[in-house]
């Protein structure tokens, strides 16, 4: 966790973070909880993990309402985020629904670490360097898709970095394996967790993964190297 998030959650009255159902586990709770104190107020805020559109709506919007609250009644609120709260997070949407409901409402967005840099480093894989492209995707469903943005991606020189892997990695193995790009990509799941996994992709059989696991593909280096 980076110190500017350390100290809101130190300054904050109430902790809100988010979980799939009531009474479940929380992720970011989890990984905060040597910074909440036992006098601080805990908010779980429910967001499903479903495909449906309505269900997740509904979910950002009343957890906008429920910060709202709190902020009405002169509570100093943090909500918790894994990773950065600007890329693929659940919290962009509650402060899009907070800046529509509550146009008034203060806002302080702390930047995090996203996985893509935290796998990096453990990896001691460099993202990007010199003149090269970084593209960050959700990894394609199809494989045709995929073929497609390794195509594009060779001609740009441009590194992939593809977030959710999850299932995905059965069918996306044997692929990379007929691209010859396997000794050439870093694969990395539950980064920064005790048991997280950083390692060259052709050292992981194929299979099913976990959500939160992800690919970086590079297919060439800059001409100017060590």
């Amino acid at each position: 966790m980076t110190l500017a998030a350390v100290d809101a959650i130190k300054q904050a009255q109430v902790v809100a973070f988010p979980a799939v159902r009531d009474g479940a586990e929380s992720m970011a709770a989890s990984i905060a909880e040597p910074w909440i104190r036992p006098e601080q107020r805990r908010l779980p805020l429910v967001f499903p993990m479903v495909e449906a559109a309505e269900p997740r709506r509904q979910a950002w919007h009343q957890a906008a309402a429920a910060l709202a609250a709190e902020l009405e009644c002169g509570h100093s609120v943090v909500l918790l985020c894994e990773g950065d709260a600007s890329l693929f997070a659940t919290s962009s949407y509650v402060v899009l629904a907070l800046q529509q409901q509550y146009p008034r409402c203060p806002l302080r967005v702390i930047p995090g670490i996203t996985a893509i840099s935290a796998a990096a480093a453990a990896g001691a894989w460099p993202l990007a360097l010199q003149q090269d492209q970084l593209l960050v995707m959700p990894c394609p469903d199809h494989h045709e898709d995929l073929i497609a943005a390794l195509a594009d991606a060779a001609r740009q020189e441009r590194v992939l970095a593809l977030l959710k892997l999850g299932r995905r990695w059965s069918w996306v193995r044997p692929l990379l394996e007929q691209q010859g790009l396997l000794k050439h990509t870093l694969f990395a799941e539950r980064v920064g967790w005790a048991d997280q996994r950083v390692c060259r992709a052709d050292l992981l059989p194929a299979g099913q993964r976990p959500y939160f696991s992800l690919l970086l593909i590079r297919q060439s280096w800059p001409k100017v190297m060590p």
